[in-house]
């Protein structure tokens, strides 16, 4: 793990996969959670980073950390949410041939874990697609992708929370609201969340 200081009260944790990023990000908020990690405010993953905020004395918490033995993440832990999902996305034919196997069958076989948020508001990042079956991002992104779009791209698979520009490939619609501003929380795909896509009818 290397550490940097970021300005003068945030450290970046950079790792060397996204399975390092779920596993170091469970046990800092479990440090947090047992008053280990005194003045931290917010603990943000990304795809190979976990950044600390509001750190009041990163030198000293950068020497703790250096010596951190991170435990790899259990296969249940992290509560569990079912998503339901119409395969019926535009790029769907695309997919299956890629995979060799019908997407409905395929995509909803693995558990997921959200790693991590960003792109707009309410989109998490979910891995748990096996390598072999990761999927190139398309050629051209589309300008309007519609809010529920279920989507693949690399070795993600996620839920556009509205309408937005997009390069992943489209297999499927969700009637779960991803971002709802009014809900507490608002984003359904939080960072450690486990979740089961369910194939349903139209």
């Amino acid at each position: 793990m290397r550490i940097r200081s970021v300005g003068a009260h945030a450290l970046l944790l950079e790792v060397d996969s996204t399975a390092a990023v779920a596993a170091l990000h469970t046990e800092l908020v479990r440090r947090r959670a047992a008053g280990l990690l005194a003045g931290v405010t917010e603990i943000v993953p990304a795809a190979r980073t976990v950044l600390l905020d509001g750190v009041s004395a990163p030198e000293p918490l950068a020497r703790d950390l250096a010596g951190l033995v991170v435990p790899p993440v259990g296969p249940a832990e992290g509560p569990l949410i079912e998503v339901p999902v119409v395969y019926d996305g535009a790029d769907i034919d695309e997919v299956t041939a890629l995979w060799g196997a019908p997407v409905a069958a395929v995509h909803p076989s693995f558990e997921y874990r959200v790693a991590f948020c960003g792109f707009s508001p309410g989109f998490g990042y979910l891995t748990g697609l096996p390598e072999g079956l990761h999927v190139p991002r398309r050629a051209s992104p589309r300008t309007v992708v519609p809010a529920g779009a279920v989507a693949v791209g690399g070795e993600f698979t996620g839920v556009y929370p509205r309408p937005s520009p997009g390069g992943w490939q489209l297999i499927g619609h969700t009637s779960a609201v991803a971002w709802d501003p009014d809900r507490e929380p608002a984003a359904l795909f939080t960072p450690g969340t486990r979740v089961r896509f369910v194939a349903v009818s139209p």
